[in-house]
């Protein structure tokens, strides 16, 4: 296949704070089935990937293991490197925030931005959010919290470099609108414009002073840089971009032709990261492209939950491709994709072991037993043939369409739809009755040729899915024709061949036996995640004794109004009665509060949240998982705890 031109793709790098689950790993499986697919198409592919090292949040973890950050970073950098190979990521670089040459050129761009008066020195003061390193005004807080990730955020006032983003909200409001296909999928684009870009953009913070892990403003030292400039120019700083030269593969690379990164942090990659470029001059990326979560059932992945799969406890039941093809086929274009243990044995049985595996090994052994294992060219046409060639077109017209707009769960049932429709036809034309007459030799050779040559076919388009599969199969049949031009006509594998009767692709697994083994690992691995809480100061009776802990019966209680977290509760203290605003609405209908007794810190502030008055604090624990301390119902009201 000739060469069309140059093709690069990146993910985000990931942060080298912990071991990343299945649903950080899937994004670099997609990215590298979209890079061996491009690859495969003729292009001259370059693909991104690493990990971003720098932050408080890495700062306080290495503390708290009682070493470097550099050393911290150095073991999970090392971890989620490994986790990439497994999969079978084939990436050109695996970039570091804290290789020398990003960290250098970093520092230039940062610079540059600063003399041409794109960054200038100011104060900054809001609330902070140490997991997403970054800043929320009060009124962008979701109940108080992190509106991204739900997280406590902290007030913060530091002296701080801001980058002018009002200057090119213009500017990138344009290329969007000139370019339609800049961000997708479309309801992506939608967000970004209504949400963040309309409403108007604040000048962004790109320097902390508050920790030290970070790359040095080279002109004020007591600030690092902050990940809006750090993490993000990884995208040129790993092509040899530098602002005073611009490094061969830059030039033969940028701009970028896509970036895939998740949807939760689609603003700092269609927003930030546009703008830095417009500042320093350079071109934009031709695409960023968002992808959904992939969540187990319907929940979002935590530890504390104990619904934590890795990637290598999925390789270790069902091989590197078997995990690669379930995210793949899983993952909707748009919407959530979900993953629980039943669901992965279920799709491996029946897509892998039953449909592809079933249909590789009984051709196999069906071409050894009646023909030796040889291949002979067809020369004995029936009606099921042309059905089944129909349906090997239509999966090729499908299935490139498909590729090319990223769709690659539809593409894959493409091919498996095609694979069903091959084992069909072992039922239509069965081969064993027509083995039993040597009148139907001719016939016989055609229908195992057609069997093999569709079986061929899905191992070429599945090549970007499953790697070791499509070349075990390649092997298997003994064909040279393993790209995309020799599937272009029906009929191009070699007559003569040899095929060997080898050992299952996939066999079947004992879904309760899986299950339960599956479900034994994220259980140890949520254990493991149960931490020592970190001590806390030692205080006096008498201090203790400063707060006034009353027992209290919920009379009443309502939803706030336009929140999704907070409840309204009435409090009947015995002697009083007071309103209390509470976080806990997730966790708790209203009508299964009222009459329930409860602890209120009866002598806190008075604090207005959403726009209601809260007079007190009732008790609870946990925070993932929210749990009020219920009292005895017998528990006179008003009662101070002591």
């Amino acid at each position: 296949m000739n060469s069309k031109g140059k093709f690069y793709l990146s993910t985000a790098i990931a942060y080298a704070s912990k071991k990343p689950h299945i649903g950080n790993t899937y994004e670099v499986i997609f990215a590298d089935c979209i890079a061996r697919y491009k690859r495969m198409c003729g292009y001259d592919v370059h693909f991104l990937t690493g990990t971003d090292e720098h932050g408080q949040k890495i700062e306080d973890l290495a503390k708290e293991a009682g070493i470097s950050p550099k050393e911290y970073v150095d073991n999970v950098s090392g971890i989620i490197k490994n986790i990439w190979d497994n999969v079978g990521a084939s990436y050109d670089r695996f970039i570091r925030t804290t290789d020398e040459d990003h960290e250098r050129a970093v520092t230039h761009i940062f610079n540059k931005l600063y003399e041409q008066g794109d960054i200038y020195k100011s104060e900054y003061e809001g609330w902070y959010c140490v997991p997403c390193e970054s800043f929320f005004t009060e009124t962008q807080l979701k109940d108080g919290k992190c509106p991204d990730c739900g997280a406590e955020v902290k007030k913060t006032k530091e002296e701080a470099y801001f980058l002018a983003m009002s200057r090119y909200q213009d500017k990138l409001m344009k290329h969007i609108e000139e370019n339609p296909d800049f961000i997708v999928p479309e309801s992506r684009k939608k967000e970004m414009v209504n949400n963040f870009l309309k409403p108007g953009l604040q000048d962004l913070c790109v320097s902390r002073t508050s920790f030290k892990w970070g790359i040095p403003v080279e002109f004020d030292e007591k600030h690092v840089i902050y990940v809006w400039i750090d993490a993000l120019s990884n995208y040129i700083t790993g092509l040899g971009y530098d602002v005073n030269e611009q490094g061969e593969l830059y030039k033969k690379y940028w701009p970028c032709d896509v970036h895939i990164i998740g949807k939760d942090i689609l603003r700092f990659h269609t927003i930030y990261w546009p703008i830095v470029l417009m500042a320093l001059g350079e071109p934009l990326p031709k695409q960023i492209f968002g992808h959904p979560w992939l969540l187990f059932g319907q929940d979002k992945m935590s530890k504390s939950k104990g619904n934590v799969i890795y990637a290598d406890d999925l390789i270790k039941h069902f091989g590197a491709d078997g995990c690669r093809y379930y995210v793949l086929a899983e993952m909707p274009y748009a919407n959530d994709g979900s993953i629980t243990y039943e669901s992965v044995i279920t799709r491996y049985n029946s897509d892998l072991a039953n449909n592809l595996g079933n249909l590789t090994k009984r051709t196999a052994a069906m071409t050894n037993k009646y023909q030796g294992g040889t291949v002979i060219a067809p020369t004995c046409e029936d009606e099921p043939d042309e059905s089944l060639k129909a349906e090997v077109k239509k999966t090729l017209d499908e299935y490139f369409k498909l590729m090319d707009e990223f769709r690659v769960a539809d593409a894959a049932e493409s091919v498996f739809t095609m694979l069903r429709r091959a084992n069909k036809y072992i039922d239509e034309t069965m081969p064993w009755s027509l083995a039993k007459d040597e009148a139907n030799k001719e016939r016989l050779a055609t229908v195992l040729y057609n069997l093999l040559e569709c079986i061929r076919i899905g191992a070429v388009l599945l090549s970007p899915f499953m790697p070791e599969t499509s070349e075990k199969i390649f092997a298997q049949l003994g064909t040279t024709k393993r790209d995309f031009d020799s599937v272009a006509e029906f009929g191009a594998l070699e007559a003569g061949l040899t095929v060997t009767d080898a050992d299952a692709l996939f066999v079947r697994v004992d879904e309760a036996k899986v299950a339960e083994e599956l479900k034994a690992e994220a259980e140890k691995a949520a254990a493991a995640a149960v931490k020592k809480p970190d001590p806390m100061p030692e205080i006096g009776i008498e201090q203790f004794m400063e707060n006034e802990l009353r027992t209290a019966q919920i009379i009443a209680c309502e939803p706030v109004p336009k929140s999704d977290k907070l409840l309204k509760i009435q409090l009947d203290l015995g002697y009083e009665k007071r309103q209390v605003v509470s976080g806990i609405a997730k966790f708790y209908k209203p009508d299964e509060l009222v009459g329930k007794k409860v602890i209120v810190v009866a002598n806190l502030k008075p604090v207005k949240l959403r726009g209601v008055d809260s007079y007190g604090m009732i008790l609870a624990s946990g925070e993932e998982q929210v749990r009020v301390i219920f009292l005895d119902p017998e528990t006179p009201l008003g009662e101070r705890i002591r």
